[in-house]
């Protein structure tokens, strides 16, 4: 029906799509297409409750939405999606404390906002970026999809700078 695309950016992350499943009975091994794929890569996605708006174009994904695209992952309670035309998400806003990880990279944030449009994702609401024991907290940060450029506004972190070697 319609799916949700996260790039490969920090987070993206930020959110979502939907999986249906069936309640009825089955009796022989049924196989299905995957809801979603971007860049060659499927997008898996699961949650509690979905509600689907056709008229309008929305989407709305509640309880322990998980989307996870090659190596990122992204959770959050709630994921709003409108879109175009079933697949084509055109705009996406996961919010209530979202979470992703990728490639060793932690991002966690109040809200995550992903325009498809303009390839750009807002992260709002105690960002914090972390890998081993560094870390970086900002006020909002925004990632470019196109060129990956990451800028944070109100900046604080922990980098650690090994010593040099004697």
């Amino acid at each position: 029906m319609n799916s949700m695309s996260f790039r490969r950016a920090l987070i993206a992350a930020s959110a979502a799509a939907l999986a249906l499943v069936a309640s009825a009975p089955v009796v022989t091994p049924a196989h299905a297409d995957p809801l979603g794929e971007i860049a060659g890569e499927v997008l898996d996605i699961a949650a509690k409750k979905l509600q689907v708006d056709v008229e309008r174009g929305t989407a709305l994904l509640e309880g322990d939405v998980k989307a996870v695209l090659g190596e990122l992952t992204v959770t959050a309670p709630k994921v709003q999606i409108r879109y175009d035309e079933a697949p084509r998400v055109k705009w996406a806003r996961a919010y209530g404390g979202v979470q992703a990880t990728v490639k060793g990279i932690r991002a966690n944030a109040a809200q995550v906002e992903v325009n498809l449009a303009e390839r750009r994702v807002d992260l709002s609401g105690g960002v914090r970026l972390s890998r081993g024991k560094g870390w970086v907290k900002a006020e909002r940060a925004s990632i470019d999809l196109g060129t990956h450029k990451v800028t944070l506004h109100g900046v604080e972190g922990s980098i650690p700078v090994k010593p040099p070697k004697r």
